[in-house]
């Protein structure tokens, strides 16, 4: 379970490294390193799909630290609640690209896996 939090830090990141390259990629460097107070936002289809994807990563993502750390502490980091914990992991690493190229339907799909994911973390806790 730790090797899971750690790997979730770890595409919280990845996340925030493509919101970054986007709004980037539009807006410039100079926006990216100043200290925005004109309020200019990127309005691109990829900065836009970026910015959601990471706003839905974080949705979700104190959910999941919480379960992990709450199987942890509990001694019952096995079984069904590691599955959960591999499950909301793997389906969030592939929402991302799925997000980005605007892929319907298989997006929401991965969406639910996650959310099955964290659904079998906290019955761990509770069985």
């Amino acid at each position: 379970m730790l090797s899971l939090i750690v790997a979730s830090v770890a595409l919280l990141f990845l996340h925030i490294g493509a919101q970054a390259i986007a709004a980037t990629s539009e807006l410039g460097s100079a926006w990216n390193v100043g200290a925005r107070d004109a309020g200019e936002r990127p309005q691109g289809v990829v900065a836009g799909r970026a910015e959601r994807a990471l706003r839905n990563y974080l949705e979700t993502y104190p959910a999941f630290a919480v379960l992990a750390v709450a199987l942890i502490a509990s001694g019952r980091a096995d079984g069904v609640g590691l599955i959960g914990g591999g499950l909301w992991l793997a389906a969030r690493i592939v929402y991302l690209p799925l997000y980005l190229a605007g892929v319907p339907y298989w997006r929401s799909l991965v969406w639910l896996a996650a959310a099955i994911g964290l659904a079998l973390m906290a019955a761990r806790l509770l069985v």
